[in-house]
């Protein structure tokens, strides 16, 4: 069935892309994460900071968060438990650029659903918000 059929039909037809929030203080990596995941159909909202996300009001429509670990004022760890304690359910994907003695597992033991070193593997962060907006 086409698409104006299954409107005719009465099957809702959700046309809004699924945006994902891309936060990192790293300007050209925040260009180059929302580039590639508009590139595959998303609509992604780069912010600089957490506290220009959370003030942005845009939490409510975000499928998905990237965000980097370490950032000026708030961190990624920081934004990931402000989300868990506000009850947020948006899943959240952290990114790093810095070697850590803290592993993969230490941030999804947190909430994270994913955590990739920086430079970011372009197809698994894409498999990843796919497994998670779908």
């Amino acid at each position: 069935m086409a698409g104006r059929e299954l409107a005719d039909a009465g099957v809702e037809m959700n046309l809004q892309p699924r945006t994902v929030a891309v936060i990192d203080d790293d300007v050209q990596v925040l260009e180059s994460l929302v580039n590639l995941l508009a590139s595959f159909g998303y609509k992604a909202d780069g912010y600089i900071s957490a506290e220009h996300f959370l003030g942005s009001g845009t939490l409510s429509r975000a499928f998905c968060i990237v965000t980097d670990v370490e950032m000026r004022q708030m961190s990624g760890l920081g934004l990931l438990q402000h989300l868990k304690n506000s009850n947020c359910a948006v899943p959240v994907i952290i990114i790093t650029g810095k070697s850590s003695e803290r592993s993969e597992s230490f941030y999804l033991e947190r909430g994270a659903i994913g955590f990739f070193r920086k430079p970011v593997d372009g197809d698994a962060l894409l498999d990843l918000i796919n497994s998670v907006c779908s």
